[in-house]
């Protein structure tokens, strides 16, 4: 049973090094670029000066505007107490837990959607309607991607769920979910979280009008979701159970540092897609889930 300690550990744990994602992610594009980049910390202070400022609010938005940012980022909170960290197992746990998590992923960003939209903004409404639109091939492909993990563990649990898939599921499964982390978490070639332009902003335009504490929940909620989804991406390719406690958290650290990496190579050497591209992509990750998915199903009826 998880003690009060270990439960205040996973929360600082959770909450403390997520911000320093990004930050990891912005130092490798500046050093493939040949600059010097922003401070790693960047987003720390970014948060502690948001924290400090106040709210500016529309007339026409209701208390749902400062309202949502707090649901979503308890949403997304909640979700990283479902996820297993290697040896260590998850903070809650609980059979058929995988189908909270996904909800809970859906309330995150039906809550930032919910914001946006409380504006009366049409441009953060065109923003809401991409970012619905992309959810609906990235949902179906991550789904798949889950469903093959059940199907080749027979667990709805994602503590026994995250075993890695071996050989052509393996690397069906990684593509496919790092497809979706780059989707889920509004990263090239989805999204450009360094665009200001109005035409081709999807998360940016949501967030426009937010400023303190309620940006400063959304900017580390985003973190703590691309956190969230590098930590699931390494433990559904990489092995745990096979070494000590110490050396299982040593490599689901290296795991999710690569992960990282493999994002900021991905935004220093790809462009954003066009929009009418976006699906085609969406589509090609929710195939790879698909087959890695018939891959497990198929392995275990053999």
């Amino acid at each position: 049973m998880m003690t009060f300690l270990d439960l205040v550990l996973r929360l600082a744990g959770w909450l403390l090094l997520a911000p320093l994602l990004p930050g990891l992610i912005n130092r490798v594009k500046a050093w493939v670029a040949g600059r010097r980049g922003p401070p790693v910390l960047q987003l720390y202070y970014d948060l502690a000066r948001l924290w400090k400022k106040g709210v500016v609010m529309s007339d026409l938005a209701s208390p749902g505007f400062i309202f949502a940012p707090a649901v979503g980022w308890i949403a997304l909170l909640a979700a990283c107490l479902l996820m297993p960290l290697g040896p260590a197992h998850a903070g809650l746990s609980f059979r058929g837990d995988v189908l909270l998590f996904i909800y809970l992923l859906a309330l995150a960003r039906f809550c930032t959607a919910w914001a946006a939209l409380e504006t009366g903004s049409a441009f953060e409404g065109m923003g809401s309607a991409r970012e619905v639109s992309y959810a609906v091939l990235g949902e179906a492909a991550m789904i798949s991607a889950l469903l093959s993990l059940s199907v080749q563990t027979g667990s709805i649990s994602l503590v026994t769920m995250l075993s890695p898939a071996v050989g052509t599921g393996g690397a069906l499964l990684a593509a496919g979910l790092f497809t979706v982390l780059l989707l889920e978490n509004c990263r090239v070639p989805f999204d450009d979280p360094n665009t200001h332009l109005e035409l081709t902003m999807v998360h940016e335009a949501m967030i426009l009008d937010h400023s303190g504490p309620p940006l400063a929940a959304i900017l580390h909620g985003a973190s703590m979701k691309l956190l969230l989804f590098s930590v699931l991406l390494a433990q559904a390719v990489l092995p745990f159970d096979i070494f000590s406690a110490w050396q299982g958290a040593s490599i689901l650290l290296v795991g999710v540092l690569l992960v990282t990496l493999a994002v900021g190579l991905v935004e220093s050497f790809l462009a954003r897609l066009a929009f009418k591209r976006v699906p085609l992509l969406l589509t090609t990750a929710v195939l790879l889930c698909v087959f890695a998915l018939l891959v497990a199903w198929k392995g275990g009826a053999a």
